[in-house]
Order: C-alpha cells, then sequence, then structure tokens
C-alpha cells in the first residue's frame, strides 16, 4: 500500500486521467448538468502543485479536474440544446446550411444534414440537424437553405431535425470540392457496371442511396452493413495496410503518403464524424510517428475520444456509432497486437493476415454492444468479415482506380477497372452465396446490461493479463496504428 501510495507515475497516466475525467464529467452533466466553472478554477491550482510529486494524489487531482472541465462543458452544452425543446412551438423558419448533397427518403422528401442553425429572432442554434422537405429539385453541399416546418429534438448525433419542410434556396455555393465528388461519381457510374458502381461509392464514400435493396439486404444478412457507411474504420484499416507496405520506406515518403490519403479520404467522404475521429487518432499516431515517439494506444483512444466529446458532447449522450467506433478502435489497436504478439507462426505479418485479424478484433469488440441494443446478429458474421472485409482496402483502392479512370479517360475505362470489376464481384458474390445459408440471422435475442458489460469486462482483463506478460518479454508491445514506424520507416 505505501509503495502504491509513493510510486511516481508517468506523465501519460496522468494525462489519461484527465481525458477519462473528461468522459466521465460530460457523461455526468447528461444527468445533472448544474456544473459551475469556479470549479475549474478551484481544482486547477491544487492539480498543478500535485503535478510536480506524480504520486496517487496526483492522479485523483487529474481526475477530479477532467471532471470538473467535462461537467462544466456538458452542462453549457446541454442548456443551449434547450432551445429545440420549446413545448407546443408551431412552424417556424430557419435558415440552415447543407453538410451533403440531399437524397430522397422513403417518404419522397429531399433529405440532408444541416449546420449554421439561424432562427428569424438571429438566434444560431448549436449542433447540427436533419432537415426533410419538399419545394426544390435538388439540394447541393454547401447551399443556404429557408426550411419551414416544426423544428424538434433529435436522435443519435442529430440536435434537431424538421421533416416535411417546405424547402427554398437563399444561395447556391458551389465549391471545388464537390464539384470534384460529383464528377468522380460520375466517372463510377462511366468505369463500372450496376450494382457494382453504387457498390464501388459506398465501400469510398458511404453512399447507399442508389444500391439496390437486395444487396442491402444480403450485407444486413451477414454482418457486412459497415462496410458500405461512413466509416473511420474502413480509413484505420487502409493506413495500417498502408504502413504494412511502406514500413522499410522513407519516412519521409510514408508520412507524405499517409496524409495524403487522410486528406483525399476526406474530401471524397465527407468531413463526418466517423471519419473526423479516424483521422484525428491517425494524425495524431502519424505525426508523433514521424518525431520518431508513439502514443500508447490507449492514451491515444481516450484523447480522441476527449476531444470529439468535448467539441459536441451528443456524441457521448446519444450517438451509438461513436461508441462503436472507439469499440472498433480498442479492437484494432490494442486487442490484436497482443493476439499478434503471441499467435504462432507469421501468417498475420502479412497485409492480408493482419488485416483479417484486426476486422476480428473489431467484430468481437462491437458485437455485445450491438446485441444490447439491437438484440440481432449474424450467425455468420465472423467469417464474412474474415473473408470481405480482408480485402477492402485492396477494393478501395482499385474503387478509387476505377473512378478516376472514367473520370479522366472514359474510353480506356475498361483496361482500369477490371480489378475493381473482379474483386468486388468476389465480395458481392460471398454476401450473397453467405445469406442464403438458412438461420444464419438471428433477432430478438438481446444481451442484459449487465451480461454486457461482464462480457466487455471478459476483455479488457484478459487484454490487461496479456499486456502484463507481454511487459515482461519486451518494454512496449502493445503497438499504435503506426507499428511499422517502429520496425522500420520510424526513429
Amino acid at each position: 500500500m505505501r509503495r502504491l501510495l509513493t510510486y511516481r507515475y508517468r506523465r501519460t497516466t496522468v494525462w489519461l486521467m484527465i481525458f477519462i475525467g473528461i468522459l466521465a464529467g460530460i457523461g455526468l452533466a447528461a444527468i445533472s448538468p448544474s456544473s459551475k466553472i469556479w470549479l475549474i478554477f478551484l481544482v486547477l491550482p491544487i492539480f498543478l502543485l500535485a503535478l510536480k510529486q506524480r504520486q496517487l494524489w496526483c492522479l485523483i487531482c487529474a481526475l477530479i479536474f477532467g471532471l470538473c472541465l467535462g461537467w462544466w462543458r456538458g452542462s453549457d452544452y446541454s442548456s443551449s440544446l434547450k432551445d429545440y425543446e420549446v413545448p407546443n412551438r408551431g412552424s417556424i423558419t430557419i435558415n440552415v446550411k447543407a453538410l451533403n448533397d440531399a437524397l430522397y427518403d422513403s417518404h419522397k422528401q429531399l433529405s440532408f444534414d444541416a449546420s449554421n442553425v439561424n432562427l428569424e429572432t438571429g438566434q444560431v442554434l448549436p449542433g447540427k440537424v436533419q432537415v426533410s422537405g419538399f419545394g426544390m429539385n435538388a439540394v447541393f453541399a454547401g447551399d443556404e437553405l429557408e426550411a419551414t416546418g416544426k423544428l424538434l429534438p433529435g436522435y443519435g448525433s442529430y440536435a434537431g431535425k424538421m421533416s416535411f419542410a417546405k424547402l427554398s434556396l437563399v444561395a447556391h455555393h458551389p465549391s471545388p470540392i464537390t464539384y470534384i465528388r460529383q464528377r468522380f461519381t460520375s466517372g463510377m457510374q462511366t468505369a463500372l457496371p450496376e450494382p457494382i458502381a453504387p457498390f464501388a461509392m459506398g465501400l469510398l464514400v458511404g453512399q447507399r442511396a442508389t444500391l439496390p435493396d437486395d444487396i442491402k439486404q444480403d450485407l444486413l444478412m451477414v454482418g457486412l452493413t459497415h462496410i458500405i457507411a461512413v466509416s473511420g474504420y474502413n480509413l484505420t484499416i487502409i493506413l495500417r495496410a498502408s504502413q504494412k507496405v511502406l514500413g522499410k520506406r522513407s519516412k519521409r515518403v510514408a508520412t507524405f503518403l499517409s496524409l495524403t490519403m487522410i486528406l483525399g479520404f476526406l474530401l471524397l467522404a465527407g468531413a463526418s464524424a466517423s471519419i473526423v475521429r479516424a483521422a484525428i487518432v491517425s494524425v495524431l499516431s502519424i505525426t508523433a510517428g514521424y518525431y520518431g515517439r508513439s502514443f500508447k494506444p490507449l492514451n491515444l483512444i481516450a484523447l480522441a475520444a476527449a476531444i470529439t466529446a468535448f467539441a459536441n458532447p451528443i456524441y457521448e449522450w446519444k450517438d451509438l456509432s461513436w461508441y462503436l467506433s472507439f469499440l472498433a478502435f480498442y479492437g484494432v489497436m490494442i486487442l490484436s497486437p497482443q493476439i499478434q504478439a503471441r499467435w504462432p507462426g507469421k501468417w498475420h505479418e502479412n497485409v492480408i493476415g493482419s488485416v483479417a485479424l484486426e476486422s476480428v478484433c473489431a467484430e468481437i469488440m462491437s458485437l455485445p454492444l450491438i446485441l444490447f441494443i439491437f438484440g440481432q446478429m449474424s450467425l455468420v458474421g465472423l467469417p464474412a468479415n474474415v473473408l470481405v472485409v480482408t480485402f477492402v482496402p485492396l477494393a478501395m483502392l482499385f474503387s478509387l482506380f476505377a473512378g478516376l479512370a472514367g473520370m479522366f479517360g472514359a474510353n480506356i475505362a475498361g483496361w482500369f477497372s477490371w480489378p475493381a470489376h473482379i474483386l468486388l464481384n468476389y465480395m458481392l458474390d460471398v454476401a450473397h452465396i453467405m445469406a442464403g445459408l438458412p438461420n444464419i440471422f438471428v433477432s430478438g435475442r438481446s444481451l442484459s446490461l449487465i451480461a454486457m458489460l461482464v462480457l466487455y469486462g471478459l476483455i479488457i482483463t484478459v487484454t490487461l493479463i496479456l499486456t502484463k506478460k507481454t511487459k515482461s518479454q519486451k518494454a512496449d508491445i502493445i503497438t499504435d496504428i503506426n507499428q511499422p514506424y517502429k520496425r522500420g520507416i520510424g526513429a
């Protein structure tokens, strides 16, 4: 006990306590949004004094400081959301900016996400809203519009929603990025036939509206819907695969290409919440690796979670994708390297083997939460992920080549698109064959909250045991997203 009280902890552990405290404080604000900013200034001097010693009481002060900071941020944001919850409010007019191109929903309305929500009084509301309505033939990203209808509280990552609104254009703001995305979509349709072209766009930018319903159903039945969503997990897998390939090349070239891939993915897929989360994790890790340093994966995940939740507390309060993102990060960045360190043979050292193992670990981490929320699962989800998700980075690369070929050289696009044609057909065929197997989709079998927590507790316990055993053999086997930097292209 005395050793525990006098032990001098690392700075990274102190920062980890702050990140955990911020997340806990934001969660507390959802229950009791009554924090005062003076609490932060009260705790801060005590924390700074404790920081010199970095002993147990310093960790406690760091946790309390983060808790007060997160509690204040969550309380402040919660009070600003009350403007979405005005009772008995009739139809109002809001001025918004479209975040993406509108698509037709099940009610034949144009539906899009919007920000910069301005009321007629001039008041600006926080967060993004989902707007659906009539009155226009098309809405493009960047357009400024007026929407008239009932503004209601939102769900998930949306602060509010407005359905069956009357839409009118205020100003059209075309951007080069929007033009490039539209040209790329046309190029993909030129290079690849149906339904491969919309499937390729689903992989690259999460565009699912044009995908046939039977393919959507096949992917749902085998647990592969996530590959056609705008997923930060896809970006993480691509970057790890590229680092495997570039691991023994120039550090500058590898860093430049990795950052270019992140920028290109953001431009094509849009700055959705999951993509931004993955970009934060990736950029921090790549930057640290370039300077010969590395983030501990747990600190990196906690930092990204604290940044995104602090920027928009709604993520932590009611956005399921936020939780699934970081569970997948845990599986890819912590659980998978631990298993690789103990698995016999070298099959997991190549790109395909590594991606397969990472996909399985991400699926394992996500499954308990999915069962708790939805009560359904595919019995062939794990083998389907191994057979299909393993080739997602390659399929996205080939699809990118096909889209660029159709964009810049329609006459020769067929010569450049045949690798994507073959691989995408394989992925769809595997999904269709496995979806046809009898009794492979289970519904109505949800986990209780206790059972879900027990499962995650077991996974974390196993990880800690593996980490402790590994540290006795090697100084730091837990790797980050840029593990190849340590082996070849790093310091």
